[in-house]
């Protein structure tokens, strides 16, 4: 039997409204704020907390990164961001760049400054054309103008101005950087911020005022000066100044190297990719990396105690195939290289480390057997016959490895995240050791205002290297790199200054190659995913270079082709055969 129901539906408490004349937000903690039509995101986040421990600089608006100054259209869920997240402390960092810019346009008004590099304890070190090097009096005086203009709360006013008007603009105001690079502009405007009488294109959102940014300094760091900033780790407080002798010397050394071949900022690198000029330009960054490799070759040779050389250098440094050069370049010069992995000697899964959230942190050094890895250094160096490990990453366990003996001559170049930790060859004598630095440190900026960061220039690698090797999307790619970001302040850049040489890996043209790679890739990236505002933030930065679509033009050697593959290095594997099984105990000449 079947019954023919009516669903009767009652709708007692639905009924015809107007428009509402109010916009609601809802916050992570679940507490909803409701404000006028107009009122902008900073109004409900002085609503919402009134006296933050953190400074909030800007907010998530269902899950897009917007500035204090935006104004919601409609209800919506938002996340504060303070300086403890990455975005937050770019904004801020950013904004503070515009400070010190305005100050210094108005005490020293026929002078340029320019912001070369960033330094790991939290500041932009910069340098004065047009006027002599600042003294500390020169710096108190612009210190104390910035306080200045921040006691006074000014506003930071955006504006979006079109393309042409932003060349005659910055034109008349001799910045040629700034016209170089917005001829190449793809959209037909540009974003300007202005601070009372300066305005300025800084690549990224702002605070909407002065007030709140209490937190910096100025410090000598001849010849130039520090512009000191938080870290996100201790966001209300400046971290003693260090000066890092051995990584400057290498920024002003691929500073030079710029100059040699006439690009000095992204708009220069353009043009010369609009002339037709990349191929040059690629000839000789990669006769300048040879000729740095070369260099370090023959510093250990000359060293002729040096048994150990220990590569060190944080996420898609570009590492391995460094080492490998490195060893081409040790046996032109009639020394025998061995690569020892320091993979190898990963503790069985069972046995690494956790780190606070319970998770297997792989990047500590007691992942590592230091103690059989110090054994196995020892005995090789002594002549001794070793069994090598070989860890099995699918199992997680190490397995016996081939068993060698060294020639007396040979020397083991051994690469890893730990190489410049002093734990690693603690046993040796230090003249028998070399170790050596590698990283990505990004000399090229868009302009003399708007750095490039040397993290971005690696995690743009790594995308472009997780997807063609490990088959790993940018989402998933940005989702792990907090934690490398992580590691890598804990483990490696508290020794680099340790390292006897450094070496950086950044090519002046990669990022017109990676482009057409890495653009595809952020674009499948979900606007529903964490890693959306991070993604966008990428492309957004990538636009900016003039693309090569013809990656044949990278030598097969470049430290470019271990991300972009096609490496001839890949299968290269110096000094196994050479000392493979029994040995003579030396060489007769």
């Amino acid at each position: 039997m079947t019954t023919n129901a009516v669903h009767e539906v009652t709708t007692p408490q639905v009924h015809p409204a107007t428009p509402r004349e109010s916009v609601q937000i809802t916050l992570p903690d679940g507490r909803v704020f409701e404000g006028p039509r107009g009122t902008p995101l900073e109004a409900f986040m002085r609503a919402a907390y009134p006296q933050p421990k953190i400074p909030i600089v800007a907010a998530l608006v269902d899950g897009r990164l917007r500035e204090l100054t935006y104004v919601p259209v409609r209800d919506a869920h938002v996340q504060p961001v303070d300086l403890t997240s990455a975005d937050g402390m770019r904004i801020y960092r950013r904004s503070l760049l515009l400070l010190l810019l305005a100050a210094f346009e108005d005490l020293f008004p026929q002078a340029q400054l320019v912001v070369e590099h960033s330094l790991t304890f939290g500041g932009y070190y910069c340098e004065v054309t047009g006027h002599p090097p600042l003294s500390r009096a020169d710096l108190q005086r612009l210190e104390e103008r910035m306080h200045a203009l921040v006691e006074a709360d000014l506003p930071i006013v955006e504006k979006e101005v079109p393309v042409d008007e932003a060349v005659t603009l910055f034109a008349q105001r001799g910045a040629d950087d700034k016209v170089r690079l917005f001829r190449f502009r793809q959209k037909d405007y540009v974003t300007l911020y202005w601070l009372d009488d300066t305005v300025d294109y800084l690549h990224g959102y702002m605070v909407p005022s002065t007030g709140y940014l209490r937190i910096f300094g100025l410090a000598p760091y001849p010849p130039g000066f520090v512009l000191r900033f938080p870290r996100r780790f201790q966001p209300l407080t400046l971290q003693p100044v260090t000066h890092l002798r051995r990584l400057v010397s290498v920024f002003r050394q691929h500073s030079r190297w710029m100059e040699l071949m006439q690009v000095t900022d992204v708009g220069a690198l353009n043009e010369a990719i609009a002339a037709g000029r990349l191929q040059e330009l690629i000839l000789i960054a990669e006769a300048l990396h040879e000729q740095d490799i070369a260099t370090i070759a023959r510093e250990i040779a000359r060293r002729k105690d040096v048994r150990v050389v220990l590569v060190a250098g944080p996420s898609s440094s570009g590492k391995t195939t460094f080492s490998k050069r490195l060893a081409i370049q040790l046996l032109a010069l009639g020394l025998r290289p061995f690569a020892l992995s320091m993979d190898d000697y990963f503790v069985n899964r069972e046995e690494t480390p956790r780190d606070e959230h319970g998770n297997y942190d792989f990047d500590s050094p007691d992942a590592l057997d230091i103690d059989l890895l110090n054994q196995h250094l020892q005995a090789l160096l002594q002549g001794q016959e070793v069994q090598l490990p070989r860890f099995n990453f699918i199992t997680g366990r190490r397995e016996p490895g081939p068993t060698v003996r060294l020639y007396p001559d040979q020397i083991i170049i051994m690469e890893g995240i730990h190489g410049l930790n002093p734990f690693i060859a603690q046993s040796l004598p230090r003249e028998r050791t070399y170790r050596v630095y590698v990283s990505a440190l990004t000399v090229l900026n868009l302009d003399r205002h708007n750095r490039i960061s040397t993290t971005d220039t690696r995690l743009i690698r790594r995308i472009v290297r997780d997807a063609r090797e490990r088959g790993r999307n940018a989402e998933g790619t940005i989702a792990m790199w907090e934690n490398v970001r992580r590691a890598e302040k804990r483990y490696i850049f508290p020794y680099q200054e340790h390292a006897d040489s450094m070496f950086n890996s950044a090519l002046i043209y990669e990022m017109a190659v990676l482009r057409p790679l890495a653009e595809p890739l952020l674009l499948q990236v979900e606007p529903e995913s964490p890693a959306y505002v991070e993604a966008r933030r990428l492309i957004s930065f990538l636009r900016w270079f003039l693309p090569c679509e013809d990656a044949r033009q990278v030598p097969n050697n470049s430290i470019l082709r271990e991300f972009i593959g096609g490496s001839i290095l890949e299968e290269f594997n110096v000094g196994l055969e050479m000392a493979r099984g029994n040995v003579p105990d030396r060489i007769d000449p």
